[in-house]
């Protein structure tokens, strides 16, 4: 029986231990247990890759917005430097590009994209995201999100507005109502969207017990995080079968309302100037044309050398004349080495001095480039897209404006060194070359070849000398 010495068989038995003993034995053995043994777990991470996005703050609508972009989780065998390409209707032109550089101590320095919600319709848009790792000797890597941003309307309440934020975003909601009392207690190493509201003498206590690290609170931005997925791509970059940064497509038979050349340039600075057939100084050659056709002399010698200026700039696509006889935007001088952004139906007058020597049109404002169209008697002559270099402008294209004749021309982009068609039906890309099948591609009229050079009407002759007029042997001569 338990207390007693012996057990029936006349064995002896140990005495057992009082109460006052074990709890006695187990605070001594807390004391010599090491600290170690007794540190609290540290925080973690989430170790998988994301982006964690701040500063939204929507209280700013139809204003200026930047939200903070923070790259976590992503694998040490990245390359150093990874790029990230958004798009968007709420972005700039549909999209833009950003780069995340690896910190000394293994992070990334994040990054800022800003955008502006004037003149918006209020609503969600959706925000898609790629980032790509190239490290050298490596494959690539790809992961993509989507996420959406909120443009509320402009009478609406900050409540109001989380309350929809949260709807789509929220894990946990807690309410506390008619003098009753909510707890919620969690752990800080996982991420938590809260949802608390306390009303009529309620009470609502939220405990995040965090060992270590750090815990970030916003009341007047809305912070969260989106999972990165990782797809699959290429071992090794297509290779371009005719590459190429100037090219054109002939209509040996235009019909009514087509171009017999469409100019392409995918150039980081394009430069506008007068026609020369040795060493032109321009990209884009423009001759006036009269009633007889083209001319390459009179009122065409009015044009300078390099008279104008298109590149891509903060603001989308914009020109900046360099010339010294001016244009003319929309009828207005905008003034010398001042950049003016180009816009849908802008009126490009080259020179200021004399009118009608040659008139362009912005007839396309695209993703990733501009259409120009001619405006005068040359119009049924050439057309000019200048295009982005080595950008894809992705699939689904995002909504651009164009002009009616812009919007009947084929969608062209340039990638991997060359000129690409893509067909907006099906997103079927096919590279331009000299053997490629026109007569297949969508928008592209019959009896249309791809040529290799901007003006392969004109045996345009670059000597590769410094002077533009020096005198040279006929041997030295080259052919482009």
């Amino acid at each position: 029986m338990p207390g007693e010495s012996a057990c029936a068989g006349g064995h002896a038995q140990a005495a057992a231990p009082s109460s006052y003993e074990l709890l006695s034995k187990l605070r001594g053995a807390r004391a010599d247990a090491p600290a170690a043994a007794r540190a609290p777990v540290p925080f973690k991470e989430i170790n998988h890759a994301h982006l964690h996005i701040s500063g939204f703050d929507p209280r700013a609508a139809g204003g200026r917005q930047t939200l903070k972009m923070e790259l976590r989780g992503m694998p040490a065998a990245c390359a150093p430097h990874i790029s990230m390409q958004l798009q968007s209707d709420l972005i700039p032109h549909g999209a833009a590009r950003q780069e995340f550089v690896r910190a000394t101590r293994g992070d990334w320095r994040p990054v800022f994209v800003e955008f502006s919600s004037r003149g918006k319709e209020h609503g969600q848009y959706q925000i898609q995201v790629e980032v790509l790792s190239q490290a050298e000797g490596k494959a690539a890597q790809k992961w993509v999100c989507t996420f959406v941003i909120l443009v509320p309307r402009r009478d609406a309440t900050l409540t109001e507005i989380h309350q929809i934020f949260l709807s789509t975003h929220k894990n946990v909601r807690v309410m506390a109502d008619d003098a009753s009392i909510a707890r919620v207690s969690a752990s800080a190493g996982a991420g938590f969207d809260l949802d608390v509201a306390a009303r009529n003498a309620g009470i609502a206590h939220v405990d995040l017990t965090a060992p270590q690290g750090k815990i970030d609170m916003g009341f007047t931005t809305i912070a969260w995080d989106e999972e990165l997925m990782e797809i699959d791509v290429p071992g090794a970059s297509r290779a371009h079968p005719h590459p190429s940064r100037a090219a054109c497509l002939v209509n040996a038979a235009p019909e009514a309302g087509a171009q017999r050349q469409i100019r392409l340039f995918a150039l980081d600075e394009c430069a506008l100037g007068r026609f020369e057939l040795v060493d032109p100084e321009a990209d884009i050659l423009l001759s006036h044309f009269g009633a007889d056709g083209q001319d390459n002399n009179g009122l065409t010698r009015r044009l300078s050398g390099r008279h104008a200026l298109i590149r891509r700039g903060n603001n989308g696509f914009e020109i900046e004349d360099v010339s010294r006889y001016g244009l003319l935007l929309d009828g207005v001088w905008p003034g010398k080495h001042k950049p003016t952004p180009l816009r849908l139906g802008m009126r490009i007058e080259l020179s200021a001095s004399i009118k009608g020597i040659v008139v362009l049109g912005v007839s396309a404002i695209l993703p990733h480039g501009v259409i120009l169209h001619r405006l005068d008697q040359g119009a049924r002559a050439e057309c000019f897209y200048l295009l982005a270099p080595d950008r894809h402008p992705g699939y689904p294209l995002p909504a651009f404006a164009a002009a009616p004749n812009a919007a009947a021309l084929p969608l062209l982009f340039h990638h991997d060194g060359g000129f690409w068609h893509l067909d907006q039906l099906t997103g079927k890309e096919t590279a331009l070359s000299p053997a490629a099948p026109l007569d297949k591609l969508s928008r592209i009229a019959k009896h249309n070849r791809f040529a290799a050079e901007p003006y392969p009407e004109s045996w345009i002759i670059h000597t590769g000398m410094g002077e533009p007029h020096s005198t040279v042997a006929p041997a030295a001569l080259s052919t482009a």
